[in-house]
C-alpha cells in the first residue's frame, strides 16, 4: 500500500491498534499502568508546567525510567491539546505527514484526535497523511502514547500526531514557523520524539572521541554536546554540529523544528535536559547502545 497519500482528510479510518503493545511494552493495562506510575512517582517536579518536552521512543524495559522525567513536568489540569512530532524511521517523507484516524488505541484506554486542527494543518497544503500501514508501523508517536494516557488520566485532550520526514534546514525552519502559534497556546504541549546517539557496528556509527575513559563516555561526551546546543535553542549551532559529528539522533529533525518554533514564536523560557541514560555503556568496539534523554521547556522570563 501506498506510504502517505496526498488526498484530503475525511478521518474515515476510525481507531489506530497498539501495533507495538505486548512487544515493546506490556499490553496489560494493569502492568503498564502500574510501571509508569512507578517510574513517574520515582521523579521530582523540577521543571515545570512544560509546554514542550523531549522524551525517547524505544521499549519501556530500556528508556521508560528516563521518559518519566519528562512527562513529569507536564501539567494535565492546564493540557487540552498535545501535539506528538515523531521521526519517521520506515518510509521516506520529504515533509510531515498527518494521521487519517479519529483515535490512537494504548492498553490504558483510548486517546482521541484533535482532527479539527488536523483538518487545519492540512489545510496549509504542507502535509501529507500517513497511510494506515505507515500510521501501524511507526513506533516514534506510538511509544509516548501511554505514557500521554496515564498523565492525562481520564482528563480528556486532543492528540495532533506528525510524523516527521527527513527535513532541510530550510524545511526545518518551515515546519517550526508554520507550529509556533500552536506553541504559544498555554492549553497545548509539544512531544518531540527522539532517541539520542546509536552507536555500534549494527548502526554503522562508531566514532570515538580521543578524551578519556571507555566508549561510552565518548558517546555520553558526544550527546552532551548536542543536548547543550538544544538547551541554548541553537538551531544553526544543532545543524552544524550535526554535520560535524554526524551523531544518530533519530529525532534531529522533530527537535530542530521545536527549536525553530521556539524562535518564531518569541518565547522565553529555558530549555532543560533532566535525565540522560544509555541502553548500555559500551567499552568495545563489538558493543552497541541507545542513548536516552528527557528535556522539558517551560516558558517565563
Amino acid at each position: 500500500s501506498q506510504t502517505t497519500t496526498n488526498f484530503s482528510l475525511d478521518h474515515s479510518m476510525s481507531t489506530r491498534v497498539a501495533s507495538h503493545a505486548g512487544s515493546w511494552y506490556s499490553d496489560d493495562r494493569e502492568t503498564l499502568g502500574g510501571q509508569l506510575a512507578a517510574w513517574l512517582s520515582a521523579v521530582d517536579v523540577k521543571h515545570a508546567p512544560a509546554r514542550a518536552i523531549i522524551a525517547p521512543h524505544a521499549g519501556y524495559s530500556y528508556c521508560g525510567k528516563t521518559g518519566a522525567f519528562a512527562y513529569k513536568q507536564i501539567d494535565p489540569e492546564t493540557t487540552k491539546r498535545i501535539f506528538i512530532l515523531g521521526p519517521s524511521h520506515h518510509v521516506y517523507l520529504a515533509g510531515c505527514a498527518l494521521t487519517a484516524h479519529k483515535s490512537y488505541a494504548t492498553p490504558l484506554g483510548p486517546l482521541a484526535i484533535d482532527t479539527e486542527t488536523v483538518s487545519e494543518l492540512q489545510r496549509t497544503g504542507r502535509f501529507e497523511v500517513m497511510s494506515e500501514d505507515t500510521d501501524e508501523n511507526e513506533h516514534s508517536i506510538e511509544m509516548q502514547l501511554s505514557y500521554v494516557r496515564q498523565v492525562m488520566g481520564a482528563r480528556p485532550c486532543g492528540l495532533v500526531p506528525i510524523l516527521v520526514g527527513a527535513l532541510t534546514n530550510d524545511r526545518e525552519r518551515e515546519y517550526g514557523e508554520l507550529l509556533a502559534p500552536y506553541l504559544k497556546d498555554p492549553a497545548s504541549v509539544f512531544i518531540i520524539s527522539s532517541d539520542f546517539c546509536h552507536w555500534g557496528k549494527r548502526f554503522q556509527y562508531t566514532h570515538v572521541d580521543p578524551g578519556p575513559g571507555t566508549i561510552g563516555d565518548s558517546i555520553e561526551r558526544l550527546d552532551r554536546q548536542g543536548m547543550a546546543l538544544i538547551e541554548a535553542r541553537d538551531a544553526a549551532g544543532f545543524a552544524a554540529y550535526l554535520r560535524a559529528c554526524k551523531n544518530t539522533i533519530c529525532g534531529r529533525h522533530p527537535i530542530a523544528v521545536l527549536l525553530h518554533a521556539l524562535h518564531a514564536a518569541g518565547i522565553a523560557g529555558a530549555l532543560r535536559f533532566l535525565d540522560y541514560s544509555q541502553s548500555s555503556r559500551c567499552t568495545r568496539p563489538a558493543d552497541s547502545s541507545v542513548s536516552y534523554a528527557a528535556a522539558a521547556f517551560v516558558p517565563g522570563s
